[in-house]
C-alpha cells in the first residue's frame, strides 16, 4: 500500500477554509486542473464527477465521510485516470489562531499500471495544485 501525505498552512481563518473544503461539488474553485464537478446525491454517500482540464476520462469520487466538528473529510476514488487503484484520502483542516490554519491531506492507495514512485507524484501533484489554489484564494 503507498501513502501520500501532505500539510500546508493557509492564511485564512479556519473556519472559511472549511466552507471552502466541506463543499463536495466545489474542487473547480481552488484546484485549476478540474474544470467541472458534479454531484449525485448529497451527504455521506454523495459521488462527484470531476471533469479534468484537457478531457479525458472523467474521476469519480465518493464521500466516505464528513465531520463537521472535527472538519475532516473521506473520499474514495470510484473511477479515474490516475494512475491509482483502492484509492482513500482524508483531508482535515485544524485552527491554528492569528487568522491560519494547517490543512493535512492524505491517502493510501495501490499503483496502477506504473512504478509507485510515479503514482505518488501523481497525487503529490493534485494536493500541492490544490495548495496552491487555496493560497491564492487566502494570500493571507
Amino acid at each position: 500500500m503507498s501513502k501520500v501525505s501532505m500539510s500546508t498552512i493557509v492564511n485564512g481563518p479556519a473556519d472559511e477554509v472549511w466552507k471552502l473544503l466541506r463543499d463536495f461539488n466545489g474542487l473547480p474553485r481552488f484546484i485549476a486542473a478540474i474544470v467541472q464537478s458534479t454531484t449525485e446525491g448529497s451527504g455521506v454517500g454523495a459521488v462527484r464527477t470531476l471533469t479534468l482540464e484537457g478531457g479525458g476520462p472523467p474521476i469519480l469520487e465518493k464521500l466516505e465521510s464528513l465531520d463537521e466538528k472535527a472538519r475532516t473529510l473521506c473520499y474514495s476514488i470510484v473511477t479515474s485516470p490516475l494512475p491509482v487503484q483502492g484509492y482513500f484520502a482524508t483531508v482535515e483542516l485544524k485552527e491554528l489562531g492569528s487568522g491560519k490554519c494547517e490543512l493535512h491531506w492524505g491517502s493510501t492507495f495501490e499503483p496502477k499500471g506504473v512504478p509507485e514512485a510515479e503514482a505518488v507524484k501523481a497525487i503529490e501533484g493534485v494536493y500541492a495544485g490544490a495548495f496552491e489554489g487555496l493560497k491564492r484564494i487566502f494570500p493571507g
